[in-house]
């Protein structure tokens, strides 16, 4: 009896502890897509890469035209920098990022701000990007 209430007097423990473990995964997850993502950009094809880190859902109901790759495939990422994730609840981050951009054609440059939101995919164990590729308009 007595191993009976120690076992049921664990048992909230061991159940914190899985979720412990669960959100350290999660949060494991996050940093790898988010440094991945970043790699990506700078290093791993640009944009037209960058675009499976994109939420399927949202591939599947903006798709890339031609017109839009063409303009994706005419810079290139000369610098991404991050102010880090913020949690807006347990499944949804949003972090700010500043991007430099290059114009493959000209060699000029210029800035641009992405306001990223990402969101935990509990079933595939996944991180995406929901709000989709940045608006690469060169500011006015």
């Amino acid at each position: 009896m007595r191993r009976l209430i120690v076992l049921l007097a664990a048992f909230p423990f061991a159940l914190a502890g899985c979720a412990t473990i669960a959100s350290s995964n999660k949060d494991k997850a996050r940093d790898m897509t988010l440094e991945n993502y970043a790699a990506t950009l700078r290093f791993g094809g640009g944009f037209p890469a960058a675009w499976q880190f994109v939420d399927p859902k949202m591939r599947a109901a903006h798709p890339l035209d031609g017109k839009a790759k063409a303009r994706y495939d005419s810079v290139e990422v000369a610098s991404y920098q991050t102010d880090g994730p913020v949690a807006t609840d347990d499944n949804t981050i949003q972090q700010i990022a500043q991007i430099t951009l290059v114009v493959r054609s000209s060699q000029t440059s210029y800035d641009i701000v992405d306001h990223e939101i990402w969101h935990w995919d509990e079933t595939g164990k996944h991180w995406w990007l929901e709000s989709g590729l940045p608006d690469i308009t060169p500011p006015q």
